[in-house]
């Protein structure tokens, strides 16, 4: 029998992407929906209003969209009542069984690139003739995805900290770890509270496939008891996935564990640089619990393009690469694309969301010529640079006063590109990789990178 809400009342708080999905689902099934979001006072086809405006009690539901936080005095409110809080993707897994029961989810999470490999996954799944597609915080919703015509065979789901800190019912065949490292402490309340919420998405799986090149992975999955595949860029034991010379090979998913068999060649990943194979081989444990081939894989991974503002090259002009990575929104990110850059005019800067830099800085100054700072909390990173690479030239760029957020000028980019090429040489690249989030100065992440590349083109045109 089809899942029903008929009549019940339902508040979604927040009218973004993942709201308004719920919504549609939960109007189709009945239910009398309100929204509640504190940003957006319009949607069409629902009515929206501020969260000061709405009681809990006056509802049988609250269902909370990712990064609303436990505090907010509508979900206190309803913990008091009694009011029953639900999060989309439980919901979508309440509906799967409804809709499509033979369907099987796996799941990833981490703090960097994650988006890349769920889409390396379902891919992979799809190079083995499997349906499935990549779904959660990236592109689709699950929900959307639940109750597609296609009747997806599997699901791969990106799940950030915010989703995993509700998430109570939905299980997997298999998860992925791909990192733990500072991101969101200032919503979670620290890194171990962040680290935790990482990690409740074994209490359902029985598998989990973790980055054994990671320490605060392999610290936090020590006493977790389902079956653990360690993935690395080192030569694989028994029971592990890893790289051997020019080759990621398989010694998990063989028929003797003994022995090795290649998945693919290095030059297969592109580009090829070392977290990128990273996510590779957690991509590739995925696919191998589903049963994919490794010839599979392999041309999966020959054909895949890595999606926008992720180590994107927009110009190589005079010797001198230009490269879009915005999504690269906390130091970890911003790390491991400057580790792939020899010597890099670094533009970073803007919310870090509580992160501390100095880790970053120790670990990669020896990469950075020049560091271009915009944004809020620019200062945080002209502050490590000044305490542990004293020689490394700090520029501040301020937005011009004809600039807008959103607006059509683009004047601020501008004058970070033109800064950057005043300094730059053959050999240097130009690397937009935060470290921070965007939304002090830029819509998003992608309007960030939209900008950087917009500003970019024009100046080596």
């Amino acid at each position: 029998m089809a899942i029903t809400f008929t009549d019940k009342k339902i508040l979604i708080l927040g009218a973004g992407v993942t709201g308004l999905a719920v919504a549609r689902s939960l109007a189709k099934r009945g239910a009398q929906i309100s929204l509640a979001d504190d940003q957006v006072s319009e949607v069409s086809g629902f009515d929206v209003a501020s969260s000061n405006l709405y009681k809990a009690a006056d509802f049988d539901a609250l269902l909370v969209s990712p990064g609303w936080k436990s505090d907010h005095p509508l979900i206190v409110a309803a913990e008091n009542s009694g009011v029953q809080l639900m999060n989309e993707v439980d919901l979508a897994w309440q509906i799967r069984a409804d809709l499509v029961p033979s369907q099987r989810w796996i799941a990833l999470t981490g703090t960097n690139g994650k988006t890349t490999t769920v889409e390396m996954a379902a891919a992979m799944l799809r190079e083995g003739g499997i349906s499935a597609i990549a779904c959660g915080n990236v592109g689709t919703t699950v929900i959307e995805s639940v109750e597609s015509a296609e009747k997806y065979e599997v699901l791969v789901l990106e799940l950030s900290s915010f989703q995993l800190h509700w998430m109570r019912e939905a299980t997997f065949v298999a998860a992925s770890i791909l990192n733990i490292a500072q991101d969101h402490v200032d919503w979670h309340g620290g890194f171990n509270q962040y680290a935790q919420a990482k990690l409740a998405i074994l209490d359902r799986a029985s598998t989990g496939i973790f980055n054994g090149d990671d320490p605060e992975v392999v610290t936090r999955t020590a006493q977790w008891q389902g079956r653990k595949v360690f993935f690395s860029l080192d030569t694989p034991g028994p029971g592990e996935i890893g790289v051997v010379e020019e080759l990621l090979v398989d010694r998990a998913f063989v028929n003797d564990p003994q022995e090795a068999a290649m998945i693919a060649e290095l030059i297969d990943v592109t580009p090829t640089v070392p977290h990128n194979v990273a996510n590779s081989l957690a991509a590739a444990g995925l696919a191998r619990v589903m049963g994919v081939a490794h010839e599979s894989i392999r041309l999966a991974l020959q054909n895949f393009k890595l999606g926008r503002h992720r180590i994107e090259n927009i110009s190589t002009k005079d010797g001198i690469s230009w490269i879009n990575d915005s999504k690269a929104t906390n130091p970890h990110a911003a790390a491991a694309s400057l580790m792939s850059n020899i010597s890099a005019i670094w533009i970073a800067g803007g919310l870090a969301k509580g992160a501390d830099m100095a880790e970053l800085i120790l670990r990669c100054k020896s990469r950075i010529k020049v560091a271009i700072l915009i944004g809020a909390d620019r200062e945080l990173i002209a502050t490590e640079l000044r305490a542990n690479a004293p020689d490394t030239e700090i520029v501040f760029v301020d937005a011009p006063d004809s600039y807008k957020k959103g607006g059509v000028d683009n004047s601020l980019m501008e004058a970070v590109v033109a800064a950057a090429k005043l300094r730059a040489v053959s050999g240097d690249a130009v690397l937009l990789a935060p470290a921070c989030a965007s939304m002090d100065q830029f819509l998003s992440y992608a309007d960030r990178g939209d900008r950087f590349a917009k500003a970019v083109l024009k100046e080596n045109s």
